[in-house]
């Protein structure tokens, strides 16, 4: 049996930070972890599952006693912020109504696509349900990745590929993955794809470097920038 471990969960309180930042009284943490896990469901149908696509990659969760503030990482922000902020404030109106809490969303905007794991996992689901070679889509990510600036790219796909009677796993992998090096930045994605044959799975891991503990530093005094726990000396 495979015993692999996420690549998150493995790094999360030694430099990663927690996705949903806040603290509870026993009674309460069932129902405000259900509650996180609702947001994102609702934000990820809302914005993802319907075109025109906001390509969010992302959402963290931060709680004070009075308020519920929501954060969106995304490659367009302006289709998440929508006209004159329009579509940010339904969005504001429709999570206070679900929750009975004030809610405050800030949209953080990714510079680079191709360097995030969650948006290659989506972009490839994306072309796989419009029936594009796999391999060919797969290739091309891989590549994007690298140029964009990845020390090491793997991408996996399983499942009825190419609407092939057996199931099966590609994978493609360019560059350096130190998995187990906890001090390694590795990002990891996963999205699947519907086809009229079958759901197929997409799995993408990026190397993007080790962290310093200079860069966690300035990147936890950077305003809007992720809270990140500090790495290890």
């Amino acid at each position: 049996m495979g015993q692999k471990t996420h690549p998150f969960g493995l790094r999360l309180g030694i430099t990663e930070a927690h996705r949903s930042r806040w603290y509870a009284p026993k009674a309460l943490y069932g129902e405000l972890l259900v509650e996180d896990q609702k947001i994102r469901k609702w934000l990820d149908k809302r914005l993802n599952r319907r075109p025109p696509n906001a390509a969010v990659s992302d959402i963290h969760i931060e709680r004070t006693r009075e308020e519920l503030k929501v954060i969106v990482k995304t490659a367009r922000p302006g289709l998440v912020i929508g006209p004159k902020g329009a579509e940010i404030d339904r969005m504001t109106e429709e999570l206070q109504y679900m929750t009975g809490r004030k809610v405050a969303i800030s949209v953080i905007e990714i510079k680079n696509a191709d360097l995030d794991a969650q948006l290659i996992g989506e972009s490839i689901c994306e072309q796989l349900v419009k029936r594009a070679s796999f391999r060919r889509v797969v290739k091309m990510k891989c590549d994007a990745a690298m140029n964009a600036g990845a020390k090491g790219v793997k991408v996996q796909i399983s499942g009825r590929l190419g609407g092939a009677e057996m199931s099966r796993t590609l994978d493609v992998r360019l560059g350096s993955l130190p998995l187990s090096t906890l001090q390694a930045q590795i990002e990891y994605g996963f999205a699947e794809a519907f086809t009229t044959y079958g759901a197929i799975g997409c799995k993408v891991w990026v190397y993007k470097g080790m962290y310093t503990t200079a860069e966690d530093e300035s990147a936890s005094n950077a305003a809007g920038g992720r809270a990140r726990a500090r790495g290890r000396k």
